[in-house]
């Protein structure tokens, strides 16, 4: 089975495309939350999902903040201003799709968060220090996360220590015994220096994930970020993806 992994769209939809293309034909899409905020297109973007092949969806922290079920006091400035935005601009059938998605959720091997097995809607996965704790929070040989907006693998290794994986765009990981954390980077807002949407493509019959990057139409997000009122930090940053 071929499944499209990805997470953090953030309400931009551009990028979502650009991914949807490049991935081609799959069996499944896995999308491990935060489809709205920062962008400007969260009504699109959840639209988009929600008809996608095979489709599991988790709930982000922007999602819920969207709901109004986190204060947005927890965001930085930046982050707030975008929310107030998108929470006005939400509708119906957008929040009732957001509303029932899961925090957490397994399919066979795989365990699906979007920032950790221990606190699904809100830890960052980004030390190897956090990731070994959160091994003994999933059962399963496998847990896919997002969040950070950072492409990356920790391993477990059969003495109990944890190893970071890097990778450069094209690299692929075999699923062997040992216990993994993978994470496909974000599709709308990479923050790795990388500006190109990131994602992954799981084999389960290779056995193989795969990590992916693809250009998309950067200005136009941006020109609507601006037309919209967005803030304009949040649009220079994906010129650079930091």
């Amino acid at each position: 089975m071929r499944i499209l992994v990805i997470s953090d769209i953030h309400g931009n939809l551009p990028a979502l495309e650009s991914v949807l293309a490049e991935a081609g034909q799959v069996d499944q899409v896995w999308c491990l939350g935060d489809l709205i905020g920062y962008g400007p297109y969260p009504n699109e973007v959840v639209d988009r999902i929600r008809l996608l092949p095979g489709l599991l969806c988790l709930v982000g922290n922007h999602d819920k903040a969207g709901l109004g079920q986190i204060d947005l006091e927890a965001f930085n400035h930046e982050a707030r201003e975008a929310l107030e935005w998108t929470q006005e601009s939400l509708s119906d059938s957008s929040r009732a799709f957001l509303g029932s998605l899961p925090e957490k959720l397994t399919r066979g091997q795989f365990t699906l968060a979007h920032g950790s097995p221990r606190r699904p809607v809100w830890e960052y996965l980004l030390d190897t220090e956090r990731a070994r704790a959160s091994f003994g929070f999933f059962g399963t040989p496998y847990c896919l996360v997002g969040h950070s907006h950072v492409a990356l693998a920790f391993r477990l290794s059969a003495e109990g220590h944890c190893v970071l994986h890097l990778p450069p765009q094209g690299t692929s990981l075999g699923l062997g015994e040992e216990r993994m954390i993978f994470n496909p980077g974000s599709v709308g807002q990479p923050r790795d220096q990388d500006p190109r949407a990131s994602y992954a493509l799981l084999d389960t019959d290779q056995r193989l994930w795969e990590w992916r990057r693809v250009g998309y139409d950067v200005k136009r997000v941006q020109d609507q970020m601006r037309s919209c009122g967005l803030p304009a930090r949040l649009a220079l940053r994906l010129t650079e993806g930091w």
